[in-house]
């Protein structure tokens, strides 16, 4: 049986999700910005949350951790290299490990570079890796903690997951970040025919996540920063692939 996944519009444009082993029931929540729609969606579906996974430290991620955790008492799971400003823990995580919602083994990825400690967790047997503010449909979070170098080692752990992977990160971004990555690659034609497709998806009202990975792969300006013809593209042929990633990050970051 799959593992059922639920998107959960929160805030603003922020996003969390259930996952449900529908074998044994056991239910996972990713991230929590607010408690209330993800308490919603859970007695609209019957329901229980037993495990709260959280991706990073940020608010808009975890303001709605204690609430949940107490409304349900769900199992709290977070980096251990986060755990002094994170919600209190159950288990602590290294990255490399592996945590268990019923019956699905998910792998705990370190993503750090939107911030030290950041992590994703994979669950290759359901094809899913939730990525919250690492990797974004056609984007990458803002750097505030670490390095370029260090969010290129991130993304590139991400690009080397299976391509028919689905992404599910935490914010809808898509119709932004697809203007900017026009700036970079206006010719893509793959990349036009998403921006567009992703036009139409917000008109309805409709997520533009999950994404998958190859489509990450033929439109993302962030991992494609490797390739020779974008390198071109933004001036810095024969640059390192950190050094072009770092050029379009900053060039986002003046966007």
């Amino acid at each position: 049986m799959p593992l059922e996944i639920v998107t959960v519009p929160c805030l603003t444009d922020n996003y969390a999700y259930l996952a449900r082993d529908e074998a044994t029931g056991a239910t996972a929540i990713i991230d929590v910005p607010e408690a209330a729609p993800i308490l919603n969606a859970l007695a609209e579906r019957g329901w229980h949350a037993s495990h709260i996974l959280i991706t990073h430290h940020h608010d808009d991620h975890i303001a709605g951790v204690k609430a949940l955790a107490a409304a349900t008492g769900a199992r709290v799971i977070g980096a251990a290299a986060d755990r002094h400003r994170l919600p209190r823990l159950d288990e602590a995580v290294e990255a490399g490990e592996t945590i268990r919602i019923g019956m699905f083994a998910g792998e705990v990825i370190d993503v750090s570079g939107h911030t030290i400690g950041h992590v994703a967790y994979h669950f290759p047997e359901a094809g899913a890796v939730f990525t919250a503010d690492s990797l974004m449909a056609l984007g990458c979070g803002r750097i505030f903690e670490g390095t370029p170098e260090m969010m290129w080692k991130s993304l590139s752990r991400l690009a080397a997951l299976p391509p028919e992977t689905l992404i599910y990160s935490g914010h809808e971004y898509a119709q932004s970040n697809a203007r900017f990555a026009l700036t970079i690659e206006p010719a893509n034609p793959a990349l036009i025919s998403r921006s567009n497709a992703i036009t139409e998806a917000r008109k309805a009202g409709r997520p533009t996540v999950p994404t998958t990975l190859s489509h990450e792969l033929a439109t993302n300006p962030f991992l494609r920063a490797k390739l020779p013809e974008v390198k071109a593209l933004i001036g810095l042929a024969g640059a390192s692939d950190a050094e072009a990633f770092a050029e379009i990050r900053a060039r986002k970051d003046r966007f």
